[in-house]
């Protein structure tokens, strides 16, 4: 468990989780970690030091693009939403987590 005392995330978890989290529309940072936190039953909480350095590599990748805008309190905010190569990249994650977790449960079934 992390130092919160939710569940560390698995490699590579993240792109998926934020992506997901951009599913419905554009988020900035901070209700990009809320959504992923609600979601979970705030099982999962993800950190500035993580989300950001995330955020950053998956623009880099075109997975997602960001515009300056204004968030509900009325502060200045960085906006991210899925591209075309996001939303295909959701689905490969989301199939690739799937086999993933598959392939666990047969080894602890089994094993």
């Amino acid at each position: 468990m992390g130092q919160s005392g939710a569940p560390p995330l698995l490699p590579g978890t993240l792109f998926l989780l934020i992506l997901r989290a951009l599913e419905n529309g554009p988020r900035h940072g901070y209700a990009i970690a809320r959504r992923i936190k609600d979601a979970s039953s705030n099982r999962l909480d993800i950190e500035d030091g993580s989300l950001y350095p995330a955020l950053n590599r998956m623009l880099v990748k075109g997975w997602v693009a960001a515009e300056w805008g204004t968030s509900e309190n009325n502060r200045k905010a960085r906006f991210y939403r899925l591209t075309a190569r996001g939303r295909k990249q959701l689905r490969t994650e989301v199939a690739e987590f799937d086999r993933l977790v598959k392939s666990i449960q047969l080894v602890l079934r089994t094993a």
